[in-house]
C-alpha cells in the first residue's frame, strides 16, 4: 500500500521533476540561460498545484468508497434477524433493515453481505 502512494507521488511531481531538468541542466547545456526569476516562480507554482491536488489523488480520489449514503453499505456484513425466505429483517450496524436474500434462504443468526440498496431495502447474499 505504501509503495502504491509512493508510485502515484513520483507520478504527481513528474512534471515539476522534467521542468526542473530542463531549466537548470537541459537548456543551460543548449547555451539558453533562464533567469532565476522566472524559473523559480515557475517550480513554486507547479509544487503549490502539487499541494493541492495530493491529498485527493493519494487519499484515494474517484476509487474511495463512499462514507456516507446507501452506497456505503454495499459491501458491510449483517446479521439476520428474522429469516430470510428469501424477505426479512437484518440488523445493519446496530439498525434493523428489511432484506431480501438474493441467493436463496438465510436463517437467523447467519451472517449475510450488502449486495445492494434499493429504498429501505437491502438485497443482501448469504457468505459462503
Amino acid at each position: 500500500m505504501k509503495a502504491e502512494r509512493g508510485l502515484k507521488l513520483i507520478a504527481l511531481m513528474a512534471d515539476e521533476i522534467i521542468v526542473g531538468v530542463f531549466l537548470f541542466l537541459v537548456l543551460p547545456q543548449a547555451g539558453v540561460e533562464i533567469p532565476l526569476w522566472i524559473s523559480a516562480p515557475l517550480m513554486v507554482v507547479l509544487l503549490v498545484k502539487d499541494f493541492l491536488i495530493a491529498p485527493y489523488v493519494l487519499g484515494g480520489g474517484l476509487e474511495k468508497k463512499p462514507s456516507t449514503g446507501p452506497e456505503a453499505l454495499v459491501g458491510r456484513k449483517a446479521l439476520v434477524v428474522e429469516e430470510l425466505d428469501p424477505k426479512g429483517i437484518v440488523k445493519l450496524d446496530g439498525e434493523l433493515w428489511r432484506a431480501e436474500c438474493v441467493n436463496g434462504k438465510a436463517r437467523t443468526g447467519e451472517k449475510v453481505v450488502v449486495v445492494e440498496v434499493r429504498g429501505t431495502k437491502v438485497l443482501v447474499e448469504r457468505q459462503g
